[in-house]
């Protein structure tokens, strides 16, 4: 059974449509990566799935209980606000010292519970962030360019975390990112969005996609082959026929 159904989703913010049609689902344990320009409706796309969105028309169905960590783009928090980490865990609800420690480790982050959040790198912070959203144990792990802001180096070894959670955990794991080749390395399947599904499928037939090539240009190409990976199924390919960028977009969408 699938941890979410999308079926024709179409999303309108206003007089514009941001997405259109839009019909995948994300089964128990895959890694599903979202691409696609500013604007193409990848935020609105998440916030439907976790239930922050409703849809015009069409339908964002989630398994019976399903459990969802999110990591969100950024968030703010007041300089002048005295707050540990573990303090920050237990918002708004108290959560016990072994249940904190615990998640702090899973995300690469157990040394940091006494310390102020104001005080931490944006590596460490993601990562509390993370914890956060290991504390529900999730089936299902949502990213919204979380390492957005982070070097390099910080993004691969957060990646890698991530990597290690769904092999510890077996959880699902849904994420936007601009980085293409960590997507490339990472995911078992790719979905190219422009406020459509342009193409989807798996990494090395999405980057061979027209469609694809269109947005983000042939030189990604190149990337895809040293990070190749082998699959031990297959996923469908599926592409549109619309090449050209949909400029009724709502262009204050985030990503």
């Amino acid at each position: 059974m699938s941890l979410v159904s999308l079926k024709n989703l179409t999303v309108k913010h206003g007089g514009n449509t941001v997405l259109t049609n839009v019909s995948f689902d994300i089964s128990p344990g895959e890694v599903v990566t979202i691409v696609g320009p500013n604007g193409s409706g990848k935020s609105t796309l998440l916030r439907s799935i976790i239930g922050a969105q409703l849809p015009s028309s069409g339908q964002a169905t989630r398994q019976p209980g399903l459990r969802i960590g999110y990591v969100p783009q950024k968030l703010h928090i007041d300089a002048t606000l005295p707050m540990t980490v573990r303090r920050f865990l237990s918002l708004p609800i108290r959560v016990s010292e072994a249940k904190a420690t615990r998640a702090l480790v899973q995300a690469g982050a157990g040394q940091l519970g006494d310390r102020q959040m104001t005080g931490l790198s944006g590596g460490q912070f993601q990562r509390v962030l993370l914890a956060r959203a290991l504390l529900c144990d999730p089936q299902l792990l949502v990213l919204d360019e979380a390492t957005q802001g982070l070097d390099q180096p910080g993004s691969a070894a957060f990646y890698r975390q991530i990597e290690e959670l769904r092999q510890t955990l077996g959880c699902a794991i849904l994420m936007v990112s601009h980085e293409l080749h960590v997507v490339m390395a990472t995911s078992d399947r790719v979905v190219c969005l422009n406020g459509h599904i342009c193409c989807e499928g798996a990494p090395e037939q999405v980057a061979s996609a027209p469609e694809y090539r269109a947005l983000f240009g042939s030189g990604t190409q190149g990337a895809l082959a040293l990070y190749r990976h082998e699959h031990n199924h297959s996923h469908e390919h599926q592409c549109g026929h619309d090449h050209a960028l949909d400029h009724n977009l709502d262009q204050t969408e985030r990503t």
